[in-house]
C-alpha cells in the first residue's frame, strides 16, 4: 500500500520534519510482486527510490522527491548445533530487541552491541559497533533482494566487504539492493570482550558474564547518549577518525591523555567525542540543534530543530576540531537529499 506525501518525522530518531512523496511499507514477503511494480513505476519516471530502515542514523535535510521503502519485515528464527547458535532474523527486527532476547536466553556474543538503535537491517549496512565489537564479528550471512531484477541474492560475510562502519552495501553496486534477512552465528564457547571503556573493571573477580557486560554497557549508553523520544537525535554523529601514526605521536605530545587505539597499517583511531569535548563544544547551539551536553559525539534537536540547524551546526563542530587539531571529522550519520544520499560538503553548498 502506497502513502502519498507522507511526513517521516515518525520515521526518523532525529524528529526532523521533512515529506515523501511516495511510502511503502515492506511488511511481508508477499508484497515483493506490488513492491517491483511500484519501483518499476518510480523508474519510469525518474523518481528517486531509498530503502529506509529504523531511521535512526538518518538525516533528512529535505523532503524526498520520490518513493521510499520503509523496510519492517520481521521474524527470528533460532537453531542450534553442538557448537554455536544460529539465528535468522528478519531486517525490520528491532537490533537492541534482538540483543535483550538473546542474552535473556543465554545465547551470548551481542551484548556489548547493546542500545545501538535502529533495525537489524541496518546493521550490515553501516557494520554497527561498540566496545570493541562489531557486527562482522558474528555475521554468517547477508540477503537481498535485487530491486532492479527482483531476485533474492545471498553475500558471505567475506562479501560483504565489511569495514569501520562500512560494507559493499554502501557501495553504488549495491544501491538497488534491500536487505531482507540477516544470518548471525554465536558460538556456544563464548569469551568475553571487556577491553574497552569501562567494561574491564567487570572482570576483577574473575566471575564476569555476558548478562554484566550487557547491563553495564546500557547503563553507560543509557547515561551518555539522550532518548530519542525526548531528545530527537541520530546516535553518534560522527565516526571516530583515523590517522597516520606521526599526526597521532604529534598530538600526543601536546595531549597526553588523548585516547587513542592503534590498528594495522600503522594507523591510530581516535575518540572524536573527545576531540569534541576539548574544543569546548559541549552546549554549542544552533537554532535548535546543540551539541549533547553529556556526550559530545551526539548533536540533538532541542525540539524545534531544522535540517538546516543541524547542518550548519555540523559544519560549526567539524571546522573547530580541524582548526584546533588538524584532524577532519567525517559524519557517520547519513545526510539524505530530494534526490538520495548527499554529504555534508553538498548540503552546504545549498544552504
Amino acid at each position: 500500500m502506497i502513502e502519498t506525501n507522507c511526513s517521516l518525522k515518525l520515521f526518523n530518531s532525529f524528529a526532523i520534519e521533512a515529506k515523501a512523496q511516495q511510502l511503502f511499507r515492506l511488511q511481508t514477503r508477499a508484497q515483493f510482486p506490488d513492491l517491483l511494480l511500484q519501483i518499476k513505476s518510480a523508474q519510469q519516471q525518474n523518481q528517486p527510490i531509498l530503502i529506509l530502515g529504523g531511521g535512526s542514523n538518518v538525516l533528512f535535510c529535505e523532503d524526498f522527491a520520490g518513493l521510499i521503502i520503509k523496510v519492517e519485515l520481521l521474524g527470528i528464527e533460532i537453531t542450534a548445533s553442538e557448537n554455536s547458535y544460529q539465528l535468522q532474523v528478519g531486517a525490520g527486527e528491532d537490533w537492541h530487541q534482538l540483543v535483550t532476547d538473546c542474552v535473556e536466553k543465554g545465547i551470548d556474543g551481542l551484548e556489548n552491541l547493546a542500545l545501538i538503535p535502529g533495525v537489524v537491517g541496518a546493521a550490515p549496512v553501516q557494520n554497527i559497533g561498540a566496545y570493541g565489537t562489531e557486527f562482522k564479528d558474528f555475521c554468517t550471512s547477508v540477503e537481498y533482494i535485487d530491486l532492479n531484477s527482483g531476485e533474492l541474492h545471498t553475500l558471505t560475510r567475506e562479501q560483504c566487504l565489511f569495514g569501520y562502519r562500512d560494507s559493499i552495501f554502501k557501495t553504488p553496486a549495491f544501491k538497488n539492493a534491500l536487505i531482507t534477512q540477516v544470518t548471525i552465528s554465536l558460538t556456544k564457547q563464548w569469551q568475553p570482550q571487556s577491553r574497552y571503556g569501562g567494561l574491564s573493571s567487570l572482570n576483577q573477580d574473575g566471575q564476569i558474564t555476558a548478562k554484566k557486560i550487557y547491563d553495564s554497557v546500557c547503563q553507560v549508553r543509557s547515561e551518555k547518549l539522550p532518548d530519542p523520544t525526548i531528545l530527537g537525535n541520530a546516535g553518534s554523529f560522527f565516526k571516530n577518525p583515523v590517522v597516520k601514526q606521526n599526526v597521532a605521536n604529534a598530538l600526543l605530545v601536546l595531549y597526553p591523555d588523548m585516547p587513542n587505539y592503534p590498528q594495522p597499517a600503522g594507523v591510530v583511531k581516535l575518540a572524536a567525542g573527545w576531540l569534541i569535548d576539548q574544543a569546548n563544544l559541549k552546549g554549542k547551539q544552533i537554532g535548535g540543534a546543540a551539541v549533547h551536553q553529556q556526550q559530545a559525539l551526539v548533536l540533538v534537536n532541542k525540539g524545534d530543530a531544522t535540517a538546516v540547524d543541524v547542518v550548519k551546526l555540523a559544519e560549526f563542530v567539524r571546522d573547530t576540531v580541524l582548526q584546533r587539531f588538524n584532524v577532519e571529522l567525517e559524519h557517520e550519520v547519513r545526510f539524505i537529499g530530494a534526490f538520495g544520499e548527499t554529504n555534508l560538503s553538498e548540503v552546504l553548498a545549498h544552504v
